[in-house]
C-alpha cells in the first residue's frame, strides 16, 4: 500500500495523498488528501499487481 500512495504522491504532485485501508474490504483502500475523502483505489481482478482510482466529480464541487 505504501508504494502505491508513493505512486500518486508522485503523479499527483501532492504529499497530503493517503491511503487508509477499508476494514470490511481487503482489495481496496480509501484516498485522502488530508481530511479530505476523494475516491477509492481498487486492485485489478483482471491484471495482477495492476490498481483501478475511482474518484466522483460533484457538481457542488465545479465553479
Amino acid at each position: 500500500m505504501r508504494k502505491l500512495e508513493s505512486h500518486l504522491r508522485g503523479t499527483f504532485a501532492n504529499a497530503r495523498i493517503t491511503l487508509v485501508p477499508r476494514p470490511k474490504q481487503k482489495d481496496s483502500a480509501e484516498v485522502y488528501i488530508g481530511e479530505e475523502f476523494i475516491g477509492v483505489v481498487f486492485q485489478d481482478e483482471d491484471e495482477d499487481g495492476s490498481y483501478m482510482f475511482e474518484m466522483a466529480i460533484l457538481a457542488e464541487d465545479l465553479p
